[in-house]
C-alpha cells in the first residue's frame, strides 16, 4: 500500500497493535489510550500519524484487505498448472488456510460492519471494496473457466465463502469451509 511507505516505525507499531487490538476485542471496546500504550507511544503520536481513531480503522482495514488480496492470490496462482476450473476452488482454501491463521474469529470486515452501523463512516467504504473485489475475483475466475453466468456463479461463490466464514467462527459445523468447498464443486459442475 503506497501510504504505507512513509509510516514512521511507531506508525506501524500502533498500526499493529491496534489491528490486533480491534480484531480481538471490537473496535468500541478498544480506545486510543491502551493502542498507544500498548505500542509505546503518546496519544499524540497516534494522532500525528493518523489523525482519528477513525481513520486509524480505516487504515487497520485496508491493511487487511491487501494482505488478504495477497493471500488469496498467492494461493490461486501458486498451485502451479491448475485447469481454470480449479483455480475457482482454490480461493476455498485461500480461506480455510487464512481463517486458521488470521481469521479464527470470523471476517474482520463483516465485525467492522456491525460495530461500525454509520454508513458514513471511512471504513465502510473500505469494507465494500474488500466484498466488492471478491467478487469481481469470483467473476474473473470463473470467466476464465469458461461458465456460462460467470456473474451467477460468482455471486454464489461469495455467498457461500462468507457463509463459511461465520460458520467456521461459530464453530456449528465442523469443516464449514470444506463442506462449502464441496457445493462449490457442484455448482461449478453445474455453471
Amino acid at each position: 500500500m503506497s501510504e504505507d511507505l512513509a509510516l514512521t516505525p511507531a506508525a506501524e507499531r500502533v498500526l499493529e497493535v491496534a489491528g490486533r487490538l480491534f480484531y480481538d476485542n471490537g473496535i468500541h471496546a478498544v480506545g486510543v489510550e491502551s493502542i498507544a500504550s500498548e505500542a509505546g507511544v503518546t496519544k499524540k503520536t497516534l494522532y500525528d500519524r493518523f489523525g482519528s481513531k477513525d481513520a486509524l480503522v480505516t487504515h487497520y482495514l485496508r491493511r487487511r484487505d491487501e494482505r488478504y488480496r495477497e493471500h488469496v492470490q498467492a494461493v490461486v496462482e501458486r498451485r502451479g498448472r491448475m485447469t481454470p476450473t480449479r483455480r475457482l476452488l482454490l480461493v476455498f482454501d485461500a480461506l480455510e488456510e487464512w481463517i486458521a491463521t488470521e481469521d479464527p474469529r470470523g471476517c474482520a470486515f463483516v465485525n467492522a460492519q456491525a460495530e461500525l452501523p454509520d454508513a458514513a463512516h471511512p471504513a465502510r467504504e473500505v469494507i465494500r471494496e474488500q466484498k466488492q473485489w471478491m467478487f469481481d475475483y469470483l467473476r474473473a475466475l470463473a470467466r476464465d473457466a469458461g461458465v456460462r453466468n460467470p456473474r451467477k456463479l460468482a455471486t454464489s461463490l461469495l455467498m457461500l465463502l462468507e457463509g463459511a466464514t461465520v460458520t467456521a467462527s461459530l464453530g456449528v459445523v465442523p469443516g464449514a469451509v470444506g463442506n462449502a468447498k464441496e457445493v462449490a464443486r457442484q455448482l461449478i459442475g453445474a455453471g
